[in-house]
């Protein structure tokens, strides 16, 4: 599919999940041989799709591989798939998948980490498998929003405690995602409360208890930072505690 020079800048975050084709992938890479902003935003977008993926990564159950092998005799095979004059079709829409490819390439990453296969649904506890399933996928795709906007822009950082931190945020969507790694645990009677800081005037963002991706509630508009204190479970409509990280919001 076709590019305009200025449309180049646009694809990082379709570049660092996989989701362009093979020429245009190779166009990129070109791109970033003269374009240093494309570079740095094209490994800042692989180290927050890394991060998303280990946020709800979690170990498959012990008895998932002895099932899995033991239902293999039982599947039966597919035919070979032969092409149809219908394929023909196919490269003319190139950038329809593409866009929906920016997203479902970071969903089935994750949650292939987050359930380790569809088998464990036949266990017992499959049901809380499948609401996790169901609220991880609409976790993804409220980050994948963000990650996929054109306007996606990125910020890292570092908590006072350690904890390494990122933003995207797209005024686009009028959306922000925080992702923390290596974050304490808070502590008993305590919680992380994230913060967007409106002039001086600190709002409620929501929450993070562990290493992991939220979208931040609220309107990230006309906000300059994000905050982040460790506050008593339930959260606080005003900090009660220094900020641990008071970071600036990518413009």
């Amino acid at each position: 599919m076709k590019h305009h020079a200025s449309d180049a800048h646009t694809l990082a975050a379709a570049y660092a999940l996989g989701a362009l084709e093979d020429g245009e992938r190779k166009a990129f890479d070109a791109h970033m041989d003269a374009c240093e902003a494309c570079r740095q935003e094209a490994a800042e977008f692989e180290e927050t799709a890394a991060r998303l993926a280990a946020a709800v990564a979690q170990p498959p159950p012990a008895a998932l591989k002895a099932q899995v092998m033991a239902a293999i005799d039982g599947v039966r095979q597919l035919p070979p798939r032969i092409p149809t004059t219908a394929s023909a079709s196919v490269p003319a829409l190139g950038g329809m998948l593409r866009r929906r490819a920016l997203p479902l390439a970071l969903a089935a990453s994750v949650v292939a980490a987050a359930l380790g296969g569809v088998a464990v649904w036949q266990e017992q506890n499959g049901r809380d498998l499948q609401q996790q399933a169901r609220q991880v996928q609409q976790q993804l795709d409220a980050v994948s929003t963000v990650l996929a906007a054109p306007d996606a822009r990125t910020a890292h950082g570092r908590a006072a405690n350690g904890a390494v931190t990122t933003v995207v945020a797209s005024a686009r969507q009028n959306r922000a995602v925080f992702t923390a790694g290596n974050l304490p645990a808070p502590g008993a009677g305590k919680t992380y409360q994230l913060w967007l800081d409106h002039g001086g005037t600190m709002r409620p963002a929501g929450f993070i208890d562990h290493d992991g991706t939220v979208v931040l509630t609220g309107s990230p508009a006309d906000a300059g930072a994000v905050g982040l204190t460790l506050e008593p479970t339930g959260g606080s409509p005003q900090p009660t505690t220094a900020p641990l990280m008071l970071m600036t919001l990518p413009a």
